[in-house]
């Protein structure tokens, strides 16, 4: 039996962090569908020459899309025996979630769980825009939980820290305000469906991740 996983949160709630470490630790396979659109652009294929005509002219890749490419990658990553895997930026909506459950359908395989990582607005904006990052190297630091020797200097090349447009305050808000608008639906949808589980992540990041392993290994001992 595979353990098949979304994490869902807010911008800024850790999901990224805590999916790489839960991969490593469960030997799950974490697709991210921004990762198979740059991937299919970089093959050349006809298909991937469409996709980079679409992206070039500013315009979003449809879901039907994305689904294809997602169906593709995860027969893929089945067939080489994984464990399971974790879906990162895909669904967004409910439209997708539906799209995601007849994908499952026609390759057999089902969503074990949905894993929300709840975490309050202001919690957010404090720590995305104590975001900074090298201007040369590019290392990210944190004013709050990884902070540079010297304020505003890179502690390895001794570059200026600058600050991303979408790490700035009132860029940090709008994206809070499209998270409740466009995904935040998906919470009552799963929660309906009984596979949502949440916690509290506002907590660092080390404590955020000991909680989706507790809520794992209670996933698995329920699989076994």
């Amino acid at each position: 039996m595979t353990l098949n996983l979304i994490f869902l949160g807010p911008p800024g709630a850790g999901k990224g962090t805590v999916a790489q470490s839960v991969a490593e630790k469960y030997s799950l396979v974490q697709i991210s569908t921004g990762d198979l659109i740059r991937g299919e652009v970089a093959s050349g294929s006809d298909f991937g020459k469409e996709l980079a005509e679409i992206i070039n002219k500013g315009e979003l890749v449809s879901d039907e899309q994305v689904a294809k490419m997602l169906e593709e990658k995860l027969k893929e990553v089945y067939s080489s025996g994984a464990s399971g895997v974790i879906l990162d930026g895909f669904p967004r909506t409910i439209l997708q979630a539906i799209e995601l459950e007849n994908i499952f359908s026609r390759i057999d395989k089902k969503l074990s769980a949905v894993i929300y990582i709840e975490s309050s607005e202001e919690n957010i904006v404090k720590r995305l825009s104590s975001r900074w990052t090298c201007s040369k190297c590019k290392k990210v630091y944190n004013a709050l939980t990884n902070p540079p020797k010297v304020n505003g200097v890179c502690d390895i090349d001794n570059s200026q820290l600058t600050q991303r447009d979408d790490d700035k305050e009132e860029t940090v808000r709008t994206r809070l305000a499209i998270f409740n608008e466009k995904t935040a639906p998906l919470i009552e949808y799963y929660k309906k469906k009984g596979l949502l589980k949440s916690y509290d992540g506002n907590v660092p990041p080390k404590e955020s991740i000991v909680e989706a392993e507790k809520i794992i290994d209670e996933l698995k001992n329920q699989i076994d």
